[in-house]
């Protein structure tokens, strides 16, 4: 009876978690110096425009999506975020974009990784949700030996990653190395492609709805006490910096909480939670695909 209603009040928790999971993308804004060019046969520019679409978008998104907008050079306040990651207050966001000024380089690495370590701090608190960077763009990276060293963490840590070319005279380099890729010729394309990537976000939360009640099935065939752990460990793991993932943060890692470095050892209960996870995890990311791809 007691394991019965441990499992249960678990499996609530996942489900509870599932139902009021949030949609959360941190869209790279390039403000870079060549987005003061004019678009071609069009009286603003590429600047203009992307605040223009995404205002646009940003007006009839659902209150389950939150947003934060990070420039690559502006600074409002002493912040390179326009607005930080959470719910969307449009008069607000409104307000400080038409701040933002165009000017300097395209240092799409530094930014990719402050984008992607909000989503993953934010990750660690609720597990449950999407979490997606949206870059948007009209050139190629300054520094892109930091982008050699951090997209490929980003993209292991289960983060979705999109891209959108503004008037570019050819694809950008990323556009084979990430999720998906969309070319901007013009600022309806523009407003098309930041409409299409939040509605693909909203259409993975729908599928990982539909997943977590199989997560709660898949709970029930294992002890309470392991059940429990699992959840833990699940939502625990994968969320630390970018960049901070390497051998050295391992074995520090592993002293702390017990693991092979530490004199204790790893506990069995520990060790196959994270099992538990992982399999829980691998589960709800194949059904997760399977939908995308239907």
């Amino acid at each position: 009876m007691l394991r019965t209603t441990t499992i249960t009040l678990a499996g609530w928790l996942m489900l509870s978690s599932c139902l009021w999971a949030t949609n959360h993308v941190v869209v790279v804004l390039d403000d870079s110096g060549s987005m003061n060019d004019a678009m071609p046969r069009q009286n603003l520019t590429r600047m203009t425009a992307a605040k223009r679409a995404l205002l646009t978008v940003l007006d009839i998104l659902p209150d389950d999506t939150h947003v934060g907008i990070v420039l690559l050079n502006g600074r409002l306040e002493g912040d390179p975020w326009v607005i930080p990651l959470g719910p969307v207050n449009l008069p607000r966001v409104r307000n400080l974009l038409d701040k933002v000024q165009a000017g300097g380089g395209t240092k799409l690495g530094k930014f990719l990784k402050i984008g992607a370590d909000e989503l993953l701090a934010t990750r660690g608190k609720q597990h449950y949700g999407t979490y997606r960077l949206l870059v948007v763009t009209d050139g190629e990276a300054n520094d892109p030996k930091l982008v050699d060293r951090y997209l490929p963490e980003i993209l292991a840590r289960g983060l979705t990653v999109d891209v959108i070319g503004v008037d570019m005279n050819e694809k950008h380099s990323l556009a084979t190395r990430v999720h998906s890729y969309r070319q901007a010729d013009n600022p309806e394309s523009l407003t098309q492609a930041i409409r299409e990537v939040f509605a693909e976000t909203s259409a993975d939360a729908d599928a990982m709805n539909d997943a977590g009640e199989s997560d709660f099935e898949l709970l029930q065939a294992f002890p309470a006490e392991l059940a429990i752990a699992a959840l833990g460990a699940l939502a625990d793991s994968g969320n630390e910096e970018i960049g901070q993932g390497g051998s050295a943060g391992r074995r520090s890692s592993s002293k702390r909480r017990g693991g092979p470095g530490s004199k204790k050892g790893i506990s069995r209960i520990p060790l196959l939670a994270y099992l538990i996870g992982a399999v829980i995890l691998w589960s709800f990311l194949s059904k997760l695909f399977r939908n995308r791809r239907a």
